[in-house]
């Protein structure tokens, strides 16, 4: 079990799907940049996360991999194509859990599909696609209020999904749940990247749960110093399913914290 050297990390870039190069990024009225030069990539069947200290810009590196914000310098891309705006093969999910009131499970699912062109009857049984990949089927007429906290979360997952997305962003999206929930979501959420039922490719989590980093991540980016920087690249080396039971787990666990509590020179 080892780190990645970043510059080995850069020469394994063939068949990337979302990469960002030499990313920075200023908060308004900021005198420094929060992060600066940061490069990542996924693959193909690949979850990738990040980890950071708080206030590194994590959740704000997400929303410039979506180009929902942009960058003060570097470049986004997909498929090797540049994206400069928001585009629907990008989803994000937020950490709160995002549901609407006064909509049912899936009017909620089939909100990204508006405007789309696409034929109503098509929509509806896409939407009931999309809940049943995530364990809602029976549930498309309920509302929020008739809905545990994990559901809503799976309901906003499926409609992330309905995008038909190629990369999943993920901004902790279990912080909110029991622990017995969240466990049960981060399975379903390694199976759907993984589920030829979809259309995604690879995915994205930020989390400062380590254990979920290590149960779930392929390899691991981590944010340190200020302005942060990708201080450490680690390639999670354990078969599938993860449990804190298994040999060496704790090891990636240790390994992690240590990327997290030492504060690097600029590379």
């Amino acid at each position: 079990m080892a780190s990645l050297s970043i510059e080995s990390e850069a020469r394994t870039r063939e068949g990337k799907i979302l990469e960002g190069q030499d990313l920075s990024y200023h908060y308004p009225g900021a005198t420094k940049p929060v992060f600066e030069g940061i490069n990542l990539f996924t693959k193909s069947d690949e979850l990738i996360a990040v980890v950071g200290p708080t206030g590194t810009g994590k959740s704000t590196l997400l929303r410039v991999l979506a180009q929902l914000i942009p960058q003060a310098s570097g470049k986004v891309f997909l498929d090797g194509v540049e994206v400069t705006r928001p585009s629907p093969k990008i989803s994000l999910v937020h950490q709160s859990i995002a549901t609407f009131p006064w909509m049912t499970a899936l009017d909620n699912v089939n909100l990204v599909l508006a405007g789309s062109g696409m034929d109503e009857q098509e929509a509806i049984q896409l939407g009931k696609r999309m809940l049943s990949l995530v364990g809602l089927q029976g549930f498309e007429g309920y509302y929020p209020k008739e809905m545990s906290g994990g559901m809503r979360q799976r309901v906003a997952i499926a409609r992330a999904l309905a995008a038909s997305p190629e990369v999943l962003l993920l901004d902790e999206p279990f912080v909110h749940l029991d622990e017995l929930t969240a466990n049960e979501i981060r399975k379903e959420v390694y199976d759907l990247v993984f589920n030829p039922a979809t259309t995604l490719k690879s995915a994205v989590l930020v989390s400062h749960n380590l254990h979920e980093v290590v149960q779930l991540a392929d390899r691991v980016y981590v944010m340190n110093s200020s302005p942060a920087i990708i201080v450490d690249v680690v390639k999670i080396d354990l078969q599938r399913p993860r449990t804190e039971r298994d040999p060496g787990f704790l090891d990636y666990v240790d390994l992690l914290y240590k990327g997290l509590n030492v504060k690097k020179a600029k590379l």
